[in-house]
Formats: structure tokens, sequence, C-alpha cells
């Protein structure tokens, strides 16, 4: 099973005319905002922090490269081939290394896994951006990733931020300027019910070790002028938590 050609095209396109700035792009959020408030969490709950850290969707490097600062041996990993050009652009002296991967074929993930042995992953918004038939298949994924000894850690817009997206795609003036790209290339963000995430770890063998409730940061401002940030749910997960 891998993804469907029209949607790894849709996220080619989108990252082939996205702005090249920092910030330019909807989730594009300073990694302070996003994944150094996500490592607070993890960190203290890996089993073995020596193990490489796979960031998975990695796009174009911004969460990646602040991980390759702190973790011996980080390996960004995205479907999209534009998006990974531009990771490597911004990371001129390979702190970190990038893979592209399509999560939902069962083969590379083993393939990955076989190469680099087990491994903490780190997985931002990218489960709800999977069409729903692929999004088994990525926490299987992370699963084989992860395998005896790695920990995960997932972030997703829970139910709730889908009536926020909503509300500002219905705006009165459109979407916001750096969500209307978003839509216009087909890959508009999906709902997964708040239920489904820990149903989808544990079908893949994983087990909750801690989860909670964290605004997801965006580049966005709403009309008032305040950063627009989504309800999320996050979620640490192995095969053998403490």
């Amino acid at each position: 099973m891998s993804v469907t050609s029209r949607y790894r095209e849709s996220w080619e396109s989108f990252w082939r005319e996205a702005p090249q700035e920092q910030g330019a792009v909807f989730w594009d959020a300073e990694p302070v905002l996003a994944v150094a408030r996500h490592l607070a969490l993890f960190e203290p709950r890996l089993a073995d922090p020596g193990l490489p850290l796979v960031d998975l969707g990695c796009g174009n490097g911004t969460q990646t490269r602040f991980l390759a600062d702190r973790f011996p041996h980080v390996l960004g990993a995205d479907l999209c081939a534009a998006a990974l050009d531009r990771a490597r652009a911004a990371d001129p002296d390979g702190r970190a290394a990038y893979r592209r991967l399509d999560a939902a074929d069962r083969a590379e993930t083993k393939a990955l896994h076989a190469e680099i042995g087990d491994a903490n992953v780190y997985v931002r918004g990218v489960l709800h951006q999977c069409e729903a038939g692929d999004r088994q298949a990525l926490v299987d994924a992370i699963a084989t990733l992860a395998g005896d000894r790695g920990r995960a850690f997932l972030v997703e817009p829970s139910e709730e931020a889908g009536g926020v997206l909503r509300d500002l795609a219905a705006g009165p003036a459109g979407p916001p300027p750096k969500l209307a790209p978003v839509l216009r290339h087909g890959i508009a963000p999906g709902e997964v019910a708040d239920a489904a995430v820990p149903g989808f770890l544990a079908a893949a063998g994983l087990t909750v070790a801690a989860s909670g409730t964290l605004p997801l940061t965006t580049t966005e401002y709403g009309p008032d002028g305040t950063r627009i940030e989504l309800p999320s749910l996050w979620y640490v997960a192995g095969r053998a938590t403490d």
C-alpha cells in the first residue's frame, strides 16, 4: 500500500509554489512555539535518548533542525521531494539527514528501520493531513520505526480544531492568506475523531504512556491580530512504556 499519486502531487505542487521565507506556511511556526514545547513532554519519557530520532513528515525541516541541535542522529523524513529540497537547502551544514519516505508503504518503512534500527519518532500534525484510508498505515509505520526501544510523540489537532479551521475558511474575506494555498492545493486538513488516535496506536501495538492537550501554534493571525492556535491532543507511546 502507498499513498495516491494525486495526494503526492498535491504536496509537491504546494511546496513548489510556497514562499521561501520562514513562517510563510500556515503550520511553519517558530520551533520555540512548536517542537520545543513538545520536547518538554517527550524527552523525559524517552527510554533511550541516544536512539536515532525521526521527524516524520518533516516538511521544510524547520522543526528538524531544532531537534538536530539536541539529539546526535536526526532524520527528517517526508513524502514530498520539493519539501526535502528546501530542508536540505536550509541545513547546509547537514546537521540532520533527510530522506524521502512514503510511510504508507510498509516495505519502505521496514527498509528504513532495517537501516537505522529502533528510533524515537516525532510526528506533528501529520495524521490529520493523511487521506482517511492511510491513517492506520501511518501509525503502523510509526510503530515499525520505533521498534521495541523507541518512543513516539504524536500531536494532532483535536475535533474542536476542525471548527476553528472551518470558521477561518468561511470568513467574510475568505480563508486567511496562509490557509488559502493549503485548501487550493487539495490538502485541506481532515478531521480525526479524538477517540480515533488511541485506537490507531493500539491497533499498531503501541501503548500510550502519557497524553494531554496543548495549543498547536500556527503562523497566521486572526482579524483581531492574535496568533491563531488550534486545540490539539498529544500522545507519547511505545511498545514497552514506563
